[in-house]
């Protein structure tokens, strides 16, 4: 025989439900952790908008000026005009400078190219530091070495085994008898693009390697093991497991080197400095800030390139949360 259920009693009813006194504490100490960070933020915000800030804000009022570098402070108010201007039947400024869109060009070209090859010999490297042998911590150390060696040091280094005349990389590729002549890496304009490419990938492919090899020494190891088990082949499992998991070290690495690869400035005019076949969006406003010294023209080309470098981030950032369903 059933006994008939009964009903809980007040004090049951009363504990299973959260009282209000509860709810405020932790209200309560939610909005103390709110003050609490912003307290500690507020000193690193202050100086980003000091450092950072100030003189964006600068150069886009500046880029709305005639200002010349030999005198900013009588510098006249135009507007747009250093962007787009129509004057006697025909368009002028920046957005119809050839040179400017073709240095452009070369930013997205040279982003696109080295990014993508630093990643795909990035983890392959991260893939043989985290593979059991001897000497391994040995050779771990010596593959980060061309990432401490200065940008510009490197880039010089790399002038002068590029030359034409004396560089070893000619003289090693006769030697084997790959080309007949010597090559002129940094002046030919159909070699100069893939030369900087090639130096800024084994500048930093070791970057990449790093934060890869950090997430590969993260992943779980009985993955592994059951496919093992069941004989999967290594390259199927890299690419339904282990691909899968180190994507989000991924794209932290891709979104590094995509800023650094955007603002590019410093290895290139290195080896081939003003040359329009490798000319990059930075090149182009310091000729124009420096060498022309038109102030006006060259902030307008500055700000142009921030807020292409933003959309760009923000673009790939929002694909990335889509790729790892963080909206979801």
């Amino acid at each position: 025989m059933s006994t008939p259920a009964t009903d809980p009693t007040p004090q049951a009813v009363h504990s299973a439900v959260p009282s209000p006194k509860a709810g405020y504490r932790g209200t309560k100490v939610r909005r103390q952790r709110v003050r609490a960070a912003w307290t500690f933020l507020a000193p690193m915000l202050v100086a980003l908008v000091l450092v950072a800030g100030w003189p964006l804000l600068r150069t886009f009022y500046l880029s709305l000026t005639d200002a010349l570098l030999s005198d900013t402070t009588g510098a006249a108010f135009i507007g747009f005009e250093n962007y787009l201007v129509y004057d006697d039947g025909a368009w002028y400024g920046l957005l119809t400078d050839p040179v400017w869109w073709n240095s452009v060009w070369n930013t997205v070209y040279f982003s696109v190219v080295s990014v993508s090859l630093e990643v795909v010999f990035g983890i392959i490297v991260a893939l043989l530091l985290n593979a059991e042998f001897k000497g391994r911590m040995l050779v771990r150390a010596a593959v980060l070495i061309p990432w401490a060696i200065p940008t510009i040091v490197s880039a010089k280094m790399w002038a002068w085994m590029l030359n034409d005349q004396f560089g070893i990389i000619n003289h090693m590729l006769m030697a084997l008898g790959l080309i007949d002549a010597p090559l002129a890496w940094t002046a030919d304009a159909d070699l100069s693009m893939w030369a900087v490419i090639m130096v800024d990938v084994w500048k930093t492919i070791p970057f990449v390697a790093l934060l890869v090899l950090a997430a590969l020494q993260m992943l779980p190891k009985d993955c592994y093991e059951a496919a093992e088990v069941d004989g999967i082949h290594p390259l199927k499992v890299f690419f339904r497991v282990t691909l899968p998991l180190i994507t989000p070290a991924l794209l932290v690495a891709v979104i590094f080197r995509l800023l650094d690869a955007l603002r590019v400035f410093d290895v290139i005019y290195v080896l081939t400095s003003n040359s329009t076949s490798t000319m990059t969006m930075s090149i182009y406003a310091r000729q124009q800030l420096v060498e022309f010294q038109d102030v006006g023209y060259g902030s307008a080309a500055s700000t142009l390139l921030f807020l292409i470098i933003a959309l760009a981030v923000v673009i790939y950032l929002y694909l990335g949360r889509r790729q790892l369903g963080v909206d979801q």
